[in-house]
């Protein structure tokens, strides 16, 4: 059986591309599983700077695959792990995992879309930090069409980029949108011709900045963004302290006053 997730790192930027493009990369037990894992190497990564992920073939995920799922139970088949079980300091249960997991991941992730990003494969996407997309990029939150809800942890990042009336209206039609809709809905950061090529251009500028700044910046809008602001301004206090003087830091304000490029140490 092909991989159903393939991770290529070079030059501290990982690839991680959903391989399953003979089904429009849907979510089978296996593809869900492996999305997971890649998330868990990932986050225990050295020199890690940033991920771009991916799907190939003509779309980024069309869906949990229905089909797959109904042959498994008829065959008296069993998931490789329990959907809603959960592991320590991790507040997502297993089939959660595959969307949050790469919201929790330290470095940043920007996802590059096209073709079909419906239901799993939308709230995927969502867990993203950055989301550029292809003018043929069609989303939908298609969980409704099966009587169901997202439990992919699309509650939680849903929340952060549309407002609730749009959320609810997305949840309870599940119509489609466009690129072009999803842009002004605030779903997708940018529409481009070539969103993997633009997700790596970003990868790289983000690679070339001090990576303490960038995972601090990070933690800090990812806890601060819901938090009190008591809360946020605490943590953006502590979280400063910790880049102050350190050697990336140092070599930041060096590499400008000298007109040159930094040279940072790995995380």
């Amino acid at each position: 059986m092909p991989e159903r997730v393939l991770i290529d790192i070079k030059e501290g930027i990982a690839r991680v591309r959903l391989n399953r493009a003979d089904k429009l990369n849907a979510l089978d037990a296996e593809l869900l599983y492996c999305l997971i894992e890649a998330a868990e190497t990932l986050s225990n990564t050295d020199g890690l700077r940033a991920v771009v992920l991916s799907g190939e073939g003509r779309s980024f995920c069309a869906g949990l695959d229905f089909a797959s799922f109904a042959a498994m139970a008829q065959a008296g088949g069993e998931m490789t792990f329990d959907p809603f079980g959960r592991v320590e300091n991790n507040p997502a249960n297993m089939v959660q995992r595959t969307g949050y997991d790469w919201h929790n991941l330290p470095v940043p992730v920007i996802a590059a879309l096209q073709g079909h990003c419906f239901g799993g494969g939308l709230q995927i996407a969502l867990g993203a930090d950055i989301r550029y997309a292809a003018p043929d990029t069609r989303m939908s939150v298609m969980e409704i069409k099966w009587g169901l809800i997202p439990d992919m942890s699309g509650s939680q990042t849903l929340r952060d980029l549309v407002g609730l009336d749009v959320a609810k209206e997305l949840t309870w039609t599940g119509r489609q949108v466009d690129a072009a809709e999803a842009l002004r809905l605030g779903l997708v950061t940018r529409v481009c011709d070539d969103p993997l090529a633009a997700a790596l251009e970003t990868a790289r500028a983000i690679a070339g900045r001090s990576p303490d700044a960038i995972r601090a910046g990070k933690k800090l809008l990812n806890q601060a963004w819901h938090g009190s602001d008591e809360a946020g301004l605490e943590l953006e206090a502590e979280l400063q302290k910790t880049l102050l003087g350190k050697p990336n830091q140092v070599e930041a304000v060096m590499a400008n006053m000298q007109k040159r490029d930094p040279k940072f140490r790995d995380v």
